[in-house]
């Protein structure tokens, strides 16, 4: 008789050979699973380069693989997202985001919802829901209104703002990383920052498998530290899950949907 996982379990438990990062010890009111942020200041977030992805026109589900500075694995992502939706709405697709520990069980879940973007609709701004452990908010990311460069506000779930982000003018990345700085509540100073590195001219032209790191305070409360993952998440889906791919189907010839 075969089992099924538990709602909150990933139904493909992490490898034993992979190099995960033991739980330190939290304060008692850590949500459980955020353990593993409480001492540390940077992450590192992995995309999964998709063969199927990157040969063909078809959209997959992104997979991810979150790392501490010394390369040991925190968590494991997975979108959850309808094949037709990921292939027709592209960057202003909704999908939710689930992030699960060493032990398989889900610590956070994120939730975009659809919000379509576009130069006839530039109001209609995106959001980000965070939840940890999932079903209890721990904060959202919601853009700002702005001209020339994209905002966005980190707030608790009392709604105040804890930390804003700020944008580059240029989102395009040629042979460098790309910065979205993080600053306090006030805009005033810089406190950390969510970058998109360069992976090569090879990834970077025929696949949108991207690599971020993610830095912050060391005392950051560790459910905004769960909040910053989202809004990683969040700028990836707005500004970087674009078509690199199309290059190598020029080249071959394939022509898609995309």
């Amino acid at each position: 008789m075969s089992c099924s996982p538990l709602p909150n379990q990933s139904p493909h438990p992490p490898a034993g050979g992979e190099n995960w990062m033991q739980a330190p010890q939290g304060p008692a009111n850590c949500p459980p699973g955020l353990e593993y942020l409480t001492m540390i200041d940077q992450l590192l977030v992995h995309q999964k380069v998709e063969l199927l992805e990157a040969m063909t026109s078809f959209e997959t589900a992104n997979q991810f693989s979150i790392k501490n500075s010394m390369g040991q694995k925190i968590y494991s992502a997975k979108e959850s997202s309808g094949c037709l939706v990921r292939n027709c709405c592209g960057t202003n697709r909704p999908f939710d985001m689930k992030i699960y520990d060493n032990f398989g069980n889900m610590v956070i879940h994120l939730h975009r919802p659809f919000a379509c973007q576009s130069c006839w609709c530039p109001c209609w701004l995106q959001t980000m829901e965070v939840t940890a452990p999932p079903g209890t908010l721990v904060g959202t990311v919601e853009q700002d209104w702005s001209i020339w460069t994209p905002h966005f506000s980190i707030k608790d779930a009392a709604g105040n703002v804890v930390l804003k982000i700020k944008g580059p003018f240029c989102t395009f990345s040629f042979c460098g990383d790309v910065e979205f700085k993080v600053l306090s509540a006030d805009g005033i100073r810089e406190v950390g920052k969510i970058s998109k590195q360069w992976s090569g001219i090879v990834r970077e032209a025929f696949t949108d498998a991207d690599i971020f790191g993610i830095s912050f305070p060391m005392d950051l409360d560790v459910r905004m530290k769960a909040v910053m993952l989202g809004a990683c998440f969040l700028i990836d889906a707005m500004f970087f899950e674009k078509k690199g791919k199309k290059l190598l189907h020029d080249c071959l010839g394939i022509h898609g949907t995309n």
